[in-house]
């Protein structure tokens, strides 16, 4: 086996759409699933190709009522390309004899290879050999080499080499009620034997995408000059080349696309861009070349080596690790640096979640923080660009402030759906989720936490700061003060559980003192404070200015930080939201008994007519995502502040009793239930950051990862390796570690960033040593434990545990 290439060695119908997933090849501008180059969307296949910010909306009238989504757009296919032997059927693996079949992609590379041996309907023996890339090194530019052998036959080939306009988003089951038809052709035309041009528009957002390509073919390494048949419609243009071929020969065709849009940066427009890059592109070897020399400088970033008891697992753990690293730069790689683009929370790989930016981003940050914080920042600068439509959507509700939504796409406005469908009713239902306001605490905590990192006070003066102060403004008008608790609470508001959106028999949605965002919202709060201390004076008084704040709401802002309740029962265990102890309890044995898989026991429940909201059930990490984001530490000085008890056994305790009540629906669940295990030094922290590593790779969830990767769950497993099991956290101007090394796990090596100080880590369960590389920075300084040193630029430490 090798720790970097994801192998198929047989062709499998029922697992091709999991694998186009897997297998979808991208660098941040855009990506294209792992299809095969000859196929159409189908039952067993979906070709997709999907542009970071190209979104578009459309209406649709679904149980009598008007709805509106907006979706990121699968623009037109450039990969097409077929060929058959004389007068024959196109290629189709479902109609020959396969062989011998091989699909590997090489992770290190972010390259898909594919080689078929095949014995057609009459007999006659070929071979297929491809590889395809999108370019990271030219973000604009993607390609695709074919190479045909033929080995007891001569006769005509005939290569069709297409772009491919006529496409849907049509990739999740659960949308095919939605209206899905994005584009309307432009223009199709062939510009030269060997290219052709192809220009749509999004129908609402008015997006004009454009793709040129480019076809030349090789017979015994001397290329052929053909004039092509020419096919053609308005949403479709192909080049149809015929080449005669002898036994034993071998026919190599390079593909290379341009492709851009009018989102661009410094063009005249898409189409002469278009038509511009792909006359100027360079041959495949050396598109290949510069590509794997980019990933190449890539991965001596992101790359980590660990060493453990079992070497199966070790192999195992670094490839799919290493594969979710591949995937989550492809999603968000250094170009995204220039572009207005979030992270959406099912990459650019499918069209689940219709590539909205929900939280996700809360556990894909910390990968970047510390590997390539510039991406962060690129990142967290969407969020501000939006700040406007936040306080709109406060003012809406409301309230004061900035209140990001829920779910995001291009400007910012509430893209929750109203309604969702229970596939395992066919029921369409209300959807509350835009009552998940906690996300507006994530976005705090991203920008707090890439500070605490980078130590960027630019982007804290000019953005982040006031990101922090209006996100804290919401939280205070969102606070109410209750006589009879003499404290602060926040009614109406749905945690990240999601199972629970309304009391049992409530007519009305919503939950009162969701623990998790009561506590957040105190954080938040404190970190608005403190930034009194932490900008100039000058600059803080400008935002105070700006945002007409004045010392009284500051005021509110440290008595709401001081008296807000939390709910707690049982001996403290804190309840996930208020009256959370009066739910029934499931009788879970019963579930699953009967229905074997209940990781989504929402569904199954509103199937018998009957809701989770009745139950103490979760669907994923509640009250455990503040032991998640926070150290002990820091949730005692948070409970101090709010004059609540925190116990030795507080998070023990909580784990324990949350952790059985846990179907985990969403994949991000055993993430942080193996985070909060490990921390605590609680067996199964390991057993479930292996479950989290088959999320995507297995499809543990049945049918999910088909409509693209989980880039939450995926980052949040390396997380476990980069900041959980090293105990890595950024605090107070120290980079503390805190090493908690899984039984079995014997050694663990990456490098880091912090404030400009490039570290390489190596620990042991008996020692960490830490390196700078040379350089002109101050200074930092490190804590192992609970002891604190300085360590300075070009020095190496070795601390004994």
């Amino acid at each position: 086996m090798n720790g970097w290439k994801l192998v198929y060695t047989t062709y499998n119908p029922r697992q091709e759409a999991l694998r186009e997933a897997l297998c979808t090849v991208g660098n941040g501008y855009f990506a294209t699933r792992g299809a095969a180059p000859e196929t159409v969307a189908n039952d067993i296949h979906y070709p997709g190709t999907y542009i970071a910010g190209c979104y578009n909306r459309m209406q649709t009238e679904v149980a009598g009522k008007i709805v509106e989504n907006e979706s990121l757009v699968n623009v037109p296919n450039w990969l097409a390309l077929s060929f058959r032997i004389g007068a024959e059927d196109w290629f189709d693996l479902g109609t020959v004899d396969v062989l011998s079949y091989r699909q590997e992609f090489d992770i290190k590379q972010a390259i898909l290879k594919r080689s078929i041996h095949f014995r057609d309907k009459s007999g006659r023996h070929s071979r297929l050999e491809q590889r395809r890339l999108v370019s990271i090194d030219q973000p604009h530019l993607a390609a695709l080499e074919t190479i045909i052998r033929t080995e007891d036959w001569s006769g005509t080939l005939e290569v069709r080499s297409a772009l491919d306009g006529r496409v849907l988003n049509n990739g999740v089951a659960r949308y095919h009620d939605l209206k899905n038809q994005h584009l309307t052709p432009l223009l199709a035309e062939s510009i030269a034997t060997d290219t052709v041009f192809l220009e749509l528009e999004t129908n609402q957002s008015h997006i004009r995408i454009a793709e040129a390509a480019k076809t030349r073919l090789w017979l015994a390494d001397e290329p052929l000059d053909l004039k092509p048949q020419v096919q053609q419609d308005k949403d479709y243009i192909a080049h149809c080349y015929k080449v005669e071929l002898d036994p034993q020969q071998a026919l190599r065709i390079e593909k290379t696309v341009a492709l851009y849009i009018t989102r661009d940066h410094a063009i005249s427009e898409p189409g002469l861009e278009a038509r511009k890059a792909v006359a100027n592109a360079a041959c495949f070897d050396t598109l290949v070349n510069r590509h794997i020399q980019r990933w190449k400088q890539l991965w001596r970033r992101f790359d980590f080596d660990i060493e453990h008891d079992n070497e199966q697992d070790e192999e195992k753990t670094e490839k799919i690790l290493r594969l979710h690293i591949l995937h989550l730069i492809q999603t968000t790689s250094p170009h995204v640096m220039d572009l207005d683009v979030g992270v959406p929370a099912r990459g650019l790989h499918g069209e689940a979640y219709r590539g909205h930016i929900f939280w996700d981003e809360l556990f894909v940050f910390p990968l970047f923080n510390l590997r390539m914080p510039e991406i962060t920042r690129a990142l967290l600068h969407y969020r501000y660009r939006r700040i406007g439509e936040a306080r709109r959507n406060a003012r809406a509700a409301g309230y004061s402030g900035a209140m990001y939504p829920w779910q995001s796409g291009s400007n910012g406005q509430e893209e929750s759906q109203s309604l969702h469908l229970n596939p395992a009713s066919g029921n369409w239902l209300p959807d509350n989720s835009h009552l998940q306001r906690h996300i507006n605490a994530a976005i705090a905590y991203n920008v707090w936490q890439y500070y605490q990192v980078s130590r960027d006070m630019e982007f804290l003066l000019f953005y982040g700061a006031e990101m922090i102060m209006e996100i804290a403004r919401f939280w205070a008008s969102v606070a109410t003060y209750s006589e009879k608790l003499d404290r602060y609470e926040i009614l109406h508001v749905m945690g990240p559980d999601e199972f629970h959106d309304a009391y049992p028999g409530s007519a009305h949605p919503g939950l009162n003192n969701n623990a998790y965002t009561n506590i957040m919202a105190v954080w938040v709060l404190c970190r608005a404070l403190e930034l009194r201390e932490i900008l100039p004076s000058q600059r803080f008084e400008e935002l105070c200015e700006i945002m007409g704040l004045v010392r009284e709401e500051l005021d509110l802002w440290d008595d709401i930080s001081r008296n807000m309740h939390i709910p707690f029962h049982d001996n403290g265990i804190i309840s996930q939201f208020e009256g959370y102890e009066k739910l029934a309890e499931l009788d879970w044995g019963r579930y699953r008994q009967e229905y074997g898989d209940i990781h989504r026991l929402d569904r199954i429940l509103e199937a018998e007519g009957d809701s989770a909201n009745h139950y103490r059930v979760s669907k994923q990490a509640d009250v455990l995502m503040l032991f998640y984001l926070f150290s002990s530490e820091e949730l005692d000085e948070l409970f101090q502040r709010l004059d609540y008890p925190f116990e030795y056994e507080t998070i023990p305790r909580n784990i324990d009793y949350y952790s059985r009540r846990t179907s985990h629906g969403s994949t991000l669940s055993r993430v942080v239930h193996s985070w909060v295990l490990a921390r605590a030094n609680r067996p199964g922290g390991w057993p479930l950051f292996q479950q989290a590593l088959q999320s995507d790779v297995a499809d543990i969830q049945g049918g999910t990862t088909q409509e693209g990767i989980h880039t939450g769950a995926m980052a949040g497993t390396i997380d476990l390796i980069q900041r959980c099991f090293t105990g890595i956290e950024a605090r107070g101007d120290i980079l503390r570690l805190n090493p908690s090394l899984p039984e079995g796990l014997k050694s663990l090596s990456l490098n880091i960033r912090y404030r400009q100080h490039v570290l390489g880590i190596h620990m042991t369960s008996t020692c960490v040593r830490i390196s700078s590389e040379p350089s002109t920075e101050q200074p930092i300084r490190i804590s192992v434990r609970e002891d604190v040193y300085s360590l300075e630029p070009g020095e190496v430490h070795e601390y004994t545990l």
